[in-house]
């Protein structure tokens, strides 16, 4: 039996190159998320390697944040532009645990 402080919600994750970190919070704050963690990335991918050796060159951000599904779609259509011109991948799934 779940507790009934369970709460469902869509964890929505974006990796991407870390200059973009003031765009994607403010475009979370547009659509009103109360909350993220934004956290260092490393990997390689299509657009090679992000080892984020140097400070602001070459890095990458990881940014979560728990959300509605309403909200997750407007952050898929808002972030297609992104993903066009710059190295972003985003991506989305159902969660359930405590938050609000």
């Amino acid at each position: 039996m779940m507790s009934s402080n369970i709460n469902e919600g869509i964890l929505f994750t974006i990796i991407c190159e870390a200059f973009l970190q003031d765009r994607l919070v403010h475009l979370l704050q547009t659509i009103g998320v109360s909350g993220y963690t934004i956290i260092p990335a490393q990997g390689a991918g299509s657009h090679g390697k992000r080892m984020g050796d140097i400070a602001g060159y070459n890095t990458n951000i990881e940014v979560k944040t728990i959300v509605t599904p309403e909200k997750s779609d407007q952050l898929l259509d808002a972030l297609d532009h992104f993903e066009i011109s710059h190295a972003l991948i985003a991506f989305r799934q159902k969660v359930d645990g405590l938050f609000d």
